[in-house]
């Protein structure tokens, strides 16, 4: 019999291929990398071509330790961690880790890849394994120094030029830079009102609207009608002359066909996860990652899609064969186009010998499993399985009706879509980032013919503004990303986690703002890093390192290149660059003080403007703000402090604006700012007050009862308006974490009810 040692990364991926491999194997889990370079400078020999000193992650010693134990009792090693670059020094890393501590001896090491958990792709993983692959372990290495040199030599200029604790990244200071400048963009934005005029009509006991194209002969452009006076002049003009009718002057039919998307990459699956379930790219990552391992579906666990970082865009010949025949028993014959879809990818470089991300299986439908997986796992497994399926069928048919509607001063003209096929559609549909409403939608017009007359109801102009782009969300973030060929699959979730962690952005009502600090330090990095934070720079490294891993280019050489220029530019910046040309930004305007210059500076708690001459001058004021913020704070009309009856204030802390009294600090009475949101449920200790939504200083979202300090109830987590079936207190609360999801659980210590919680479309979206 077979002893064979297999190595894979997670402990679950262990267990569902133990399951299929059977006697004679044994599966043991690394718990990710096995080995890291050391967190010291010259861990990265820059005189000696490079060279890497590593030492074993502290957390998987144990892990390690027992991987060393099991090999030396085995006859045959498989690496089969991930199939990707990560994954292949993850494997190298583990060989020479054994190889070191001398239990490989003349064992055979094989490695084995599959890009799906299913019995079919594991036992043929086994059968056909390869070597160790040079290239993409080359590639790995050269991306961690880069990484590494980055990190420790410009970090530290961060430190000294603008404040401790800040670190800069490759990929990471590009897509702060995007976030940043699309902020600048927005406040820099000049809004203009222009104006349209729209027709409300009658045909046929069949009311409709129509919008105003052509005026006196001329064409009726966005900015034709810029105010209200202009409108009101044409509306009086038709009002006039109309006689009440309007005159079918031209009627024009017309069919599209709308194909349907490709199968989900890893950038898709993230932005469509994130506009259609509002899930992060972590959460979408980890969850896709927990249905990729094997999940229990009742005879044991079964790896239910593909592996799920990857840029390509193929389906394997047997899963579109099984997709067709699953349609075509389930939808119909016609609903299958007569030669397979073939999608090409968009990303450069991508790596076609993968597939994209499908089921292992279509014939395993989201319903017929969604009692054996978590509310995030099925919405995941639903949104993939719907995509894959739709990717294969007919496109939808859909058909554009136009009807010019002439008055004697102009044509108004009414316009309605409708689906007349719906192909693909009645499975899945794509979702848009920031798609404004369809003027289309929702407009229905009676059957009507050339010379028919319409009766005209009202003339009615409507006002409009032009808007600044919007914001970035998680999922245009990531497709702009992509589109600069910034990053790669396994790299768009730890670039924005990286960017929150830093507090260089925060996300509001699902929105990327830029901190005050994410300004400066992006303003550093681009006014004397340009050249590393350009895109083109970032993605033409990225296409270097792709390069590296083909067998097309040699690591070292390709890091000469980067280094040299890298390290005299740290060590002129760090000799000509002022602290205060970085942490202060000019303004055109005097301090009314002491008639100096002032600027927009950086402190403890973000952007504020001083005085130049500070400390000889102390005047400040809040960033937009007209006030002296040396000056007496804002009294707040109509109230006193419960406490001492002094007057109340609203004043700034470390975490913001807060009331406080006025007489502090004989009184430290304070209060939110904000009014505390009711949620309508009784206190469960009290029986007298309700749970109410409040933030505390900093920043936290807690609730707590509304008759605080005679009450002092309060609870972390959401409070549900449902009785604890286990221990009977009133409330139960909603906790989500990163290993069970979300689920209601009773929050008495003493009680360990919890059971899962499926959050509805509109919690989940915002």
């Amino acid at each position: 019999m077979v002893n064979a040692l297999v190595i894979v990364e997670s402990p679950a991926k262990a267990k569902t291929i133990k399951k299929y491999l059977g006697k004679g194997y044994e599966v043991l889990a690394s718990f990710g990398h096995v080995r890291d370079l050391l967190a010291k400078e010259a861990a990265v020999d820059t005189t000696n071509d490079f060279a890497m000193k590593y030492q074993v992650v502290d957390k998987n010693k144990k892990y390690v330790d027992e991987i060393t134990k099991a090999t030396k009792n085995a006859d045959v090693l498989y690496l089969a961690t991930d199939p990707d670059r990560e994954g292949e020094a993850i494997s190298w890393h583990l060989y020479e880790l054994l190889k070191q501590k001398k239990v490989l001896k003349d064992k055979p090491v094989k490695r084995v890849v599959f890009h799906e958990i299913t019995k079919r792709a594991v036992k043929n993983a086994i059968e056909h394994p390869r070597t160790l692959s040079k290239e993409l372990i080359n590639a790995q290495q050269a991306r961690r120094a880069l990484d590494y040199l980055v990190g420790f030599n410009l970090s530290p200029l961060l430190w000294k030029k603008i404040r401790r604790g800040l670190s800069a990244g490759l990929v990471q200071s590009p897509a702060l830079r995007m976030i940043v400048e699309r902020e600048l963009e927005i406040e820099k934005f000049d809004t203009k009102e222009y104006w349209t005029i729209e027709a409300d009509a009658s045909a046929k006991k069949q009311d409709f609207s129509a919008k105003l194209t052509h005026f006196k002969s001329e064409k009726l452009l966005q900015f034709s009608v810029i105010n209200q006076e202009s409108a009101n002049e044409i509306e009086s003009a038709f009002n006039a002359a109309a006689n009440g009718e309007l005159t079918v002057s031209k009627i024009e039919k017309k069919q599209r066909q709308k194909n349907p998307a490709a199968p989900f990459i890893t950038s898709t699956l993230q932005q469509e996860a994130s506009r259609k379930a509002g899930f992060t790219t972590m959460r979408t990552m980890r969850t896709a990652q927990q249905l990729y391992e094997g999940i229990d579906t009742g005879d044991g666990e079964t790896g239910l899609i593909t592996y799920m970082r990857t840029d390509s865009v193929n389906l394997a010949q047997e899963s579109i064969v099984e997709i067709r025949d699953f349609i075509e028993s389930c939808y119909g014959k016609s609903m299958l186009p007569e030669v397979p879809a073939i999608y090409k990818t968009k990303v450069k470089n991508a790596q076609e010998a993968h597939e994209a991300i499908r089921p292992t299986s279509v014939a395993i439908t989201p319903e017929s499993i969604k009692k054996y997986l978590s509310a995030d796992q099925f919405k995941l497994y639903d949104l993939i399985w719907k995509r894959t399926v739709a990717c294969q069928m007919i496109p939808a048919t859909v058909g554009t009706v136009s009807l010019d509607l002439d008055a004697i001063e102009g044509v108004f003209r009414a316009t309605v879509s409708t689906v007349s096929i719906p192909g693909f559609m009645v499975v899945y549909s794509e979702g848009k980032d920031d798609a404004k409403k369809d003027d289309d939608e929702g407009r229905i017009v009676p059957p009507l013919k050339t010379g028919d007359k319409v009766s005209l109801l009202k003339i009615r102009p409507e006002q409009h503004f032009t808007e600044p782009p919007p914001r970035y969300s998680e999922a245009s973030l990531v497709k702009s990303l992509e589109e600069h060929g910034i990053g790669r699959p396994s790299t768009y979730a730890p670039i924005i986690s990286t960017l929150q962690n830093r507090e260089y952005i925060e996300l509001e009502k699902k929105r990327f703002y830029p901190t005050d600090i994410g300004r400066v330090v992006n303003k550093f990095l681009t006014e004397h890093f340009n050249q590393y934070v350009d895109y083109d720079f970032t993605a033409k490294l990225e296409d270097e390192l792709d390069a590296v891993s083909r067998g097309e280019k040699e690591w070292v050489p390709l890091m000469k290149a980067f280094w040299q220029p890298f390290a005299s530019l740290i060590k002129n910046k760090d000799e000509t660059v002022d602290r205060k040309d970085v942490t202060q930004e000019a303004l055109n305007e005097k301090c009314p003080k002491c008639n100096e210059p002032l600027s927009i500076r950086l402190g403890r708690r973000g952007r504020f403007i001083g005085c130049t001459t500070y400390p000889e001058c102390d005047y400040t004021r809040n960033l937009g703000d007209d006030r002296d913020a040396s000056q007496e704070p804002e009294i707040i009309e109509g109230r006193v402090c419960p406490e001492c009856q002094s007057e109340l204030v609203i004043k700034q802390g470390k975490y913001g604006k807060f009331i406080g009294c006025s007489g502090y600090p004989n009184c430290k009475h304070i209060e939110p700012l904000e009014k505390a949101e009711d949620s309508g449920i009784e206190c469960p200790e009290c029986h007298k007050g309700s749970i109410l939504k409040r933030k505390s200083r900093y920043g936290k979202i807690f609730y707590s009862c509304s008759r605080y300090p005679d009450c002092s109830y309060a609870i972390w987590n959401q409070p549900l308006n449902d009785k604890c079936p286990d221990c009977g207190w009133p409330i139960l609360s909603l906790k989500t974490t990163k290993r069970k999801g979300t689920e209601k659980v009773c929050p008495q210590k003493t009680c360990k009810f919890a059971e899962p919680y499926e959050l509805e479309e509109n919690e989940a979206s915002g």
